[in-house]
């Protein structure tokens, strides 16, 4: 699956509610997010418009380890 080239760090953080992130702190133009599914973790978003893929790309392969997931099956529950 190809991942979004004009996806913004907000539109990222709405999709990512899906697997229980929520906002924890912003400092700058980077939003801190958290969840408590499969332990506590944490994961930095920039919040630019749009993120540069490899940033993205980065950020979808460290959430789908968490989840015990592959990065496309995750891009593909995202985007669909």
């Amino acid at each position: 699956m190809k991942i979004p080239r004009d996806l913004s760090g907000n539109d990222l953080i709405k999709l990512l509610r899906k697997y229980g992130f929520e906002p924890t702190r912003k400092s700058g133009s980077h939003i801190r997010l958290t969840t408590q599914k499969e332990g506590e973790y944490h994961i930095t978003i920039p919040n630019h418009s749009p993120l540069k893929i490899g940033t993205l790309s980065a950020i979808l392969s460290d959430v789908a380890a968490h989840l015990k997931m592959t990065k496309d099956e995750l891009a593909q529950d995202l985007f669909g």
